[in-house]
């Protein structure tokens, strides 16, 4: 029998179904796993115990022929999703001892379809961040290392945790959140498919919020079969959530087994050819268009003029989201309390000792553009260049069924690198970051590997709510790249 951790979601189902393994099994199996590779930093919370009681019970539905869709997977759980009776923290000291009694609406939908949580992983501070840098539990360990240099390389963010617990065959899917590039940027970076639906395709019901109207929950897996089979469990409408939409949700694992795109016309956004980015970045990309080519798409040249001023105005309606959801973070009803000898001052200590340095900055910048004298000059400004990039994004999908664009400028960079500079940090999101403006659904898909043996990535962006030509589209490049590098020691 192989090596239950290196199976793939839909191996793992086969394998169940034959009755080859159990769901404990399976468990086991992963846990195991998570104790080889504690080092990495990719948890904040793991429940073992919780697990084998999620894989036992697994065991007797799938005795009475009550299997679900991801019955007995192990997955690990972004620790921005609330879940009841367990710890949810976003890596932020200012939600110490938070212990929901509820469960966000995304897991509650993954459990019903059988799943398995094995622990809550780590992240950015509040999702704020590219590099999985700005825990209050510490950063993450990239599974991948350069080539003959053992410096610790970062995972990317802000997902960084469920990314890296993927990618070190932890679990063979996990959560993420997408903001601006939190589930695309950090799958590249670790060699593996990481998808962001549409917003409003799964529920926000229960997730930490950061910025509202950008946030996405989506799944991190090894193959792109397995990021549909995640996203089939974890979307659908829910009366819960006001921006949930009351869709039908697809056959999207179907679409992911069919990789036949002829005739697809696939667009090439002249304006991502950005300064900075990396030549073997470049050259992929172009190897990316050919590999499509060769499948029997069509490429044409489409132009997005306005997602240039994506990153800056993402970086006005991001903050002053957060800085208005991060509010109700003072001391009073959950989390950490620093008493005063007011409430003013016990609302200062609270915040002042609760916020992480990044997460300070973006609540201070967020403030500023919301204030009485900015609010028009910044905010209303970055609103209308959201408008303006959403109806790029329209107008070239008059002329194309998908796009193909490379989904980071560089491959994973050293823990430490970037950290004093946050302009350059956020240029991490440059190509991420104008799908999520415009409230699209993107996918990056493991493509080459650079000089040094890191891998990179290529991103697809579909139309609003059309995952399902995404998938078919990412499913022939990821045939046509054979991806099937792992990082060594993993």
């Amino acid at each position: 029998m192989a090596v239950l951790t290196d199976l793939t979601i839909a191996q793992l189902a086969a394998t169940l179904a034959k009755k080859e393994a159990s769901a404990v099994e399976v468990t086991d199996a992963h846990l195991k796993k998570l104790d080889e590779h504690r080092a990495l930093n990719a948890f904040i919370t793991e429940t073992p115990e919780k697990a084998r009681e999620m894989a036992k019970a697994s065991d007797a539905r799938r005795v009475k022929g009550e299997a679900g869709l991801l019955e007995g997977v192990p997955l690990a759980i972004k620790d921005l999703f609330c879940t009841e009776g367990v710890e949810t923290t976003a890596a932020s000291n200012i939600l110490k001892g938070f212990v929901p009694t509820y469960e966000s609406t995304v897991t509650s939908n993954l459990w019903k379809s059988g799943a398995v949580m094995v622990g809550k992983t780590n992240l950015d501070e509040f999702a704020m961040g590219s590099s999985n840098m700005t825990s209050h539990f510490g950063g993450v360990e990239n599974p991948w290392k350069r080539k003959g240099d053992n410096r610790k390389l970062v995972p990317g963010g802000s997902s960084g945790g469920s990314a890296a617990a993927v990618a070190a065959y932890m679990v063979p899917g996990s959560t993420g959140t997408d903001t601006g590039g939190s589930i695309r940027q950090p799958a590249a970076f670790c060699g593996i498919v990481g998808l962001k639906p549409t917003y409003g395709r799964c529920s926000r019901w229960g997730v930490v919020a950061f910025a509202s109207s950008l946030d996405q929950p989506g799944p991190f897996t090894r193959t792109v079969e397995d990021a549909a089979l995640m996203l089939q469990a974890m979307a659908g409408h829910d009366p819960k959530d006001s921006t949930s939409a009351p869709l039908p949700v697809p056959d999207f694992a179907a679409a992911a087994r069919d990789p036949n795109i002829k005739g697809l016309k696939v667009g090439i956004p002249k304006e991502y050819r950005v300064d900075g980015t990396s030549e073997e970045i470049v050259a992929l990309w172009a190897k990316g268009v050919e590999m499509l080519k060769a499948a029997g798409a069509e490429p044409v040249e489409v132009s997005l003029p306005h997602s240039k001023y994506a990153l800056p105005a993402y970086y006005i309606v991001a903050p002053a989201e957060c800085s208005s959801n991060l509010a109700r973070y003072d001391g009073v009803r959950f989390g950490l309390r620093v008493p005063g000898k007011d409430l003013p001052e016990m609302y200062q200590n609270t915040r002042g000792a609760g916020f992480g340095k990044e997460t300070r900055r973006r609540i201070l910048i967020g403030t500023y553009v919301l204030s009485a004298g900015y609010y028009d000059a910044y905010y209303k400004k970055a609103q209308r260049i959201r408008t303006l990039i959403a109806r790029d994004f329209k107008q070239a999908f008059e002329t194309c069924d998908v796009l193909l664009t490379p989904t980071a400028p560089t491959a994973a960079f050293a823990a430490g690198d970037k950290m004093d500079d946050p302009v350059a940090m956020y240029l991490n999101d440059v190509f991420t970051i104008p799908a999520s403006m415009a409230g699209l659904p993107g996918i990056s898909v493991p493509a080459g590997l650079d000089k040094d043996g890191l891998p990179l990535g290529l991103q697809l962006i579909g139309r609003a709510f059309d995952e399902v030509t995404m998938l078919r589209a990412a499913a022939a490049l990821e045939k046509a790249a054979a991806f099937t590098v792992r990082a060594t020691g993993y």
